[in-house]
């Protein structure tokens, strides 16, 4: 099935639609994206390390889920969809805010340039990841991740820091 991504401007209105990869050539169009960052009640974040055969940045460690709402799906909506797809759950998620950023990957050659909305939730169990979309996960604590970050950011997807950074405060929120 061909993915269709919402292109948006800055201020995150519609400007049209395009096929998901079209929207990663050539620098990159400007679409509406998601990251989910589910919590324990040990205040852990949820990872998962990207299957190898996804279409950019594989095998990279991440927040919990993250993509982008279709054409007439709202991104609360197209959130929870991942969530379970790619998890095999559903929780309860809040907005909590959202970020512009765009990254290049030298292996594909595509670019993300998102204009990235934010949830946070909470869950208290194993997931059931769907192996086409996640190859590993684990529960870590914020400052252990922060560590790894310092020492090994190769290892995370480049969106993956920048939201941390903005939205690590909610983990009890």
């Amino acid at each position: 099935m061909q993915e269709t991504v919402i292109l948006v401007d800055e201020a995150d209105n519609a400007v049209g639609s395009c096929e998901k990869l079209a929207a990663h050539l050539d620098g990159g169009q400007l679409h509406r994206a998601f990251s989910v960052f589910v919590f324990d009640a040990a205040g852990r974040l949820l990872l998962q390390q990207r299957a190898r055969e996804k279409y950019h940045f594989g095998e990279l460690w991440t927040n919990t889920c993250c993509s982008h709402p279709r054409p007439g799906e709202t991104t609360l909506a197209a959130a929870q969809r991942r969530l379970t797809e790619e998890l095999g759950f559903t929780v309860p998620l809040t907005e909590k805010g959202s970020f512009l950023y765009r990254a290049h990957d030298p292996i594909s050659g595509l670019t993300e340039h998102e204009l990235d909305h934010v949830f946070v939730g909470h869950f208290e169990s194993a997931p059931t990841p769907n192996p086409a979309e996640v190859m590993d996960w684990r529960w870590q604590a914020i400052p252990e991740i922060e560590a790894e970050l310092t020492a090994h950011p190769e290892r995370f997807t480049p969106w993956f820091p920048l939201a941390l950074n903005q939205f690590k405060n909610y983990s009890s929120g």
